[in-house]
């Protein structure tokens, strides 16, 4: 039997091409800094070659921007004269998605020695997760992910609009927070998201109309973290495909407007034991486990570090802009939706914290990475989460920065995230996002003509 680098059995490749016959390419798809998906589509036959050598790809693919281009700064472009390095498929990724008619797998990169790649951003959580091991954790987590669906055309005026539901065809301009109905005009899109995710061991859960037109929230199973971080990639690839089938698109910025609420992924997050017990679980009845709340102390120390991952886009920052539900601080609370770090109501063995603050443009990889390295540096360092927020009394954490160059700079300061993301992707990371910034800075855009160019 075959075994690669990352862990995959060939069995696998025998396995999917048994059972989808009907499949005549398959989408590899790896994940970049920003966490969009590069890679290749192959065809059937190229299937077990993949599990059996991988697959050659560029590593400049960690130093380019959002757009594709290389960003010389990264020090990714032309390593080694420019040659690629393995790819091989994660284990359990492999499925069908129901909507293009495709596989579908994931893939890390490795070098030439069969060693993780050092600017791959998943390999940053799996740094993470062999370290809480080392300890006797099993770190558990699931993500939340809010998005909208919007037309694939622009308005008469040039705007974007709501999508209309798929079962009608009518368009609301109402919030309709949580309306079931809601849900129900749009049940033909959920349905085949729902049904697509049965192919890709995906499990998602409950649905909701969330706190703006257009916009929905769906949550998926806990489970082992680093897989919980690759079905963040997953579904987003499910809803986009086969919300273009519907002739809609799956919106993933954070802000998309202005006036409305932005979208946030939320990770749900727990260690457990041995032998499965939830190290969170009250303890007492309903005393809060002295665990968790060195953990919470932990990503209260760091969070001001790590900004520029959990919101790593200029427009990520309009998210904080209305902080309604979108916690631009470092607290925490029970049972508190404007906190950074929420600890849900739902006690017992059930126990576990709910990290806020990052928005659903980031990347699950890097966001998991940091958070789980400041729990377990909390835990490490018996660090007091201090007090819980009471009601509505002002944050009196740290001081975060105040904007995306603020977290730019400080995450390129910051020795705990270049330590979490390593130095090859520290570089990479914070090379892409100040070319980012500049490119932003230099346009000039149509609101700026509005205020000032026939004014001032």
């Amino acid at each position: 039997m075959i075994y690669l680098p990352s862990g995959a059995s060939a069995d696998e490749a025998e396995t999917f091409l048994a059972t989808y016959p009907e499949a005549e390419a398959i989408d590899v798809v790896m994940t970049d800094c920003h966490g969009i998906g590069r890679g290749k589509i192959i065809r059937r036959h190229e299937l077990q070659s993949l599990y059996r050598s991988g697959r050659a790809m560029p590593s400049s693919l960690f130093g380019q921007d959002v757009t594709g281009d290389d960003v010389e700064e990264s020090g990714q472009v032309l390593t080694d004269g420019g040659g690629d390095k393995r790819c091989f498929p994660l284990p359990g990724t492999l499925g069908f998605l129901p909507s293009t008619g495709r596989g579908q797998v994931l893939v890390s990169m490795y070098d030439e020695s069969g060693q993780p790649y050092s600017a791959d951003p998943r390999f940053a959580l799996v740094a993470q997760m062999e370290r809480a091991r080392q300890s006797g954790y099993a770190p558990m987590g699931a993500f939340e992910l809010e998005f909208y669906l919007i037309d694939k055309e622009a308005g008469p005026a040039g705007d974007r609009r709501p999508a209309r539901y798929a079962l009608t065809g009518r368009r609301s301009p109402y919030r309709n927070t949580m309306a079931v109905d809601e849900l129900d005009e749009m049940a033909p899109f959920f349905e085949a998201v729902y049904a697509g995710a049965r192919h890709l061991d995906l499990t998602l859960e409950s649905l909701i109309s969330e706190y703006a037109p257009g916009q929905y929230e769906l949550t998926i199973k806990y489970r082992d973290l680093l897989r919980a971080a690759d079905d963040v990639i997953v579904a987003k690839r499910l809803i986009r495909t086969t919300a273009r089938r519907f002739g809609m698109e799956a919106c993933f910025m954070a802000k998309p407007f202005g006036g409305e609420a932005g979208s946030g992924m939320h990770l749900h997050l727990s260690l457990a034991g041995q032998a499965g017990e939830n190290l969170f679980a009250d303890i007492d009845g309903d005393k809060l486990n002295p665990l968790m709340l060195q953990a919470i102390g932990g990503i209260r120390r760091t969070i001001g570090d790590t900004m520029l991952v959990l919101a790593p886009f200029l427009n990520s920052w309009r998210r904080f802009a209305s902080t309604s539900y979108s916690p631009a601080s470092d607290d925490w609370g029970v049972e508190d939706r404007t906190v950074a770090i929420r600890v849900p109501a739902s006690g017992g063995n059930a126990r576990h914290f709910e990290h806020r603050v990052a928005g659903v443009d980031s990347n699950p990889y890097l966001v998991a990475a940091v958070t789980l390295a400041g729990a377990l540096d909390g835990i490490a360092g018996k660090i007091d989460p201090g007090p819980a927020k009471s009601g509505v009394d002002p944050a009196d954490g740290a001081t975060l920065p105040r904007s995306w160059l603020d977290a730019i700079d400080r995450a390129e300061r910051s020795p705990f995230v270049e330590e979490v993301l390593g130095k090859d992707l520290h570089r990479a990371f914070i090379a892409v996002k100040k070319a980012e910034y500049q490119r932003l800075a230099s346009t000039v855009t149509e609101v700026e003509w509005a205020l000032y160019g026939h004014v001032v």
